[in-house]
């Protein structure tokens, strides 16, 4: 099952030049260069161990955990199933504070019982088995920000991750009815379709 991530870096660069003009009325003139050093706040992010810095956009694989069901074949999708992708992000190598924005696409049109549903946040600190808060999405759009602390002089923003939840859904208001979830699947099937999901991630610099 192919899951795509398109990101879109923003990368933000400063110059800085300065002038210096001396005068004298002595006879004797002396000149001298001064030299104006500055250190560049460091940018990079690393999407699932890539690093996407020197790119406008970038792809990459997401490899998607299909919950166990007993009615149905492992690592398979149908009716009912469940499931979730990581997105790891690793921004400890940024000085500067920034927003994130990911958008998520089901591409396959007819499925609109597909659906994401809920995301959580993982520390670096999580160990797979850990109960975690989950966060319902109501629109396929979820955002956060990340400040800098300039009062710790060793400070270091922390690799997360962000983990998706999608699911088939079947229940009260559902779209699509017993038929059409047997056509799509079975169609899917046959021509080997593929399910998709693509997440588009921004990253920008908070000004």
């Amino acid at each position: 099952m192919l899951k795509k991530v398109k990101i879109l870096l923003v990368i933000i660069s400063l110059a800085v030049t300065l002038s210096l003009m001396s005068n004298t009325y002595s006879r004797y003139v002396a000149g001298t260069v001064g030299n104006l050093d500055m250190v560049f706040a460091k940018w990079q992010i690393l999407v699932n161990d890539t690093d996407i810095t020197n790119n406008t956009s970038s792809s990459i694989n997401l490899v998607p955990v299909i919950e166990e069901n007993s009615n149905v074949k492992s690592n398979t999708v149908a009716p009912s199933t469940k499931g979730y992708f990581d997105i790891e992000i690793d921004p400890s190598n940024a000085d500067v504070s920034f927003q994130y924005q990911i958008q998520f696409q089901v591409e396959n049109e007819n499925m609109p019982d597909l659906m994401i549903t809920k995301y959580s946040i993982l520390d670096e600190n999580y160990q797979e088995g850990d109960e975690v808060e989950t966060i319902p999405l109501e629109s396929n759009q979820l955002e956060g920000s990340l400040t800098y602390d300039n009062s710790d002089p060793a400070f270091q923003f922390k690799p997360f991750t962000i983990r998706v939840y999608f699911e088939w859904y079947e229940g009260e208001n559902e779209s699509m009815n017993d038929e059409a979830d047997s056509q799509i699947g079975s169609q899917a099937a046959e021509e080997d379709i593929p399910l998709e999901i693509t997440s588009t991630i921004t990253f920008e610099q908070e000004i």
